[in-house]
C-alpha cells in the first residue's frame, strides 16, 4: 500500500467526500450555460417564425420587456441569442464562482 492511501483510510467517508469535490472552472460553465441560453433563444424562436400562423409567439414576445430589439421574426431570434448568452455567461460565472467559494468554506 502507498502511504498516501493509508492516510486516506482513516478518513471518514465524509471526509474524503469533502476532500475530494472538485472545484468547476467559472468561466467554462458560464460560456457552457450562456451558449444553452443562445441556442435555446435562437431555435424557439426560429420555431415559432416557421410555424407561423396568425398571432406569432404571444409569450415569447414577452421577452422584449427585457431584451431591448428582440421580436419574434429571424433578425430578433439573433438579437436574443446574443441577450441570452450573454444572460447566461454571467449567470454561470456567478453560480461557478458562489460553488467554488462554497467548497473552499467547507474544506
Amino acid at each position: 500500500m502507498v502511504k498516501s492511501d493509508m492516510e486516506n483510510t482513516s478518513l471518514t467517508p465524509e471526509e474524503k467526500l469533502f476532500s475530494s469535490v472538485m472545484l468547476l472552472n467559472a468561466k467554462v460553465v458560464g460560456l457552457t450555460l450562456g451558449v444553452i441560453f443562445g441556442l435555446g433563444i435562437f431555435v424557439a424562436t426560429n420555431w415559432l417564425v416557421i410555424k407561423g400562423g396568425d398571432r406569432v409567439g404571444p409569450h415569447l414576445i414577452l421577452l422584449s420587456q427585457y431584451f431591448i430589439g428582440y421580436k419574434v421574426t429571424f433578425a430578433g431570434s439573433l438579437i436574443g441569442a446574443a441577450y441570452g448568452f450573454a444572460l447566461g455567461t454571467i449567470c454561470g460565472a456567478i453560480m461557478g464562482w458562489i460553488y467554488n467559494r462554497i467548497v473552499a468554506f467547507r474544506q
